[in-house]
């Protein structure tokens, strides 16, 4: 019973992280489309200051290029933490079912108990019923 209560524990640990696992990953992923959306904006910005949006133009700024590589790099790490993130979706939807699993044990084993102690409880309550009955009458 009580490696069972340290199983239990140990599978709501589990949970916990992966589900801190899942919160961490989710927010790097709304934090980097932010910061994608933000250079995309500053790259607009510059294209129309200088007036000109064609990267390929020998006179588009230079800021615009760079910040163009990195809301790029960006999206492209948001797009492998999405992978990431089903990946631990799915070992959260794991771990979940494991410590369902051990609970739903649990519970029958202690409703088992119950049931085990209920039959004793009234198999003694039987055996005062029996043993007064047996007794005569004074």
């Amino acid at each position: 019973m009580k490696s069972r209560e340290t199983l239990i524990r140990l599978k709501r640990f589990q949970v916990d992280e992966k589900r801190r696992r899942v919160a961490q990953i989710e927010a790097m992923i709304a934090e980097f489309e932010r910061m994608a959306g933000e250079l995309a904006r500053e790259i607009a910005a510059e294209e129309q200051k200088a007036g000109i949006s064609d990267p390929a133009h020998f006179a588009y700024p230079t800021y615009a290029k760079a910040a163009a590589q990195r809301r790029d790099n960006l999206r492209r790490s948001a797009d492998d933490l999405r992978r990431q993130l089903d990946d631990a979706k799915a070992e959260l939807g794991e771990a979940y079912e494991e410590l369902k699993k051990v609970e739903i044990l649990e519970d029958r084993e202690r409703a088992s108990e119950r049931s085990l102690e209920n039959a004793r409880d009234q198999a003694a309550m039987n055996q005062i019923g029996l043993a007064r009955a047996a007794r005569p009458n004074l």
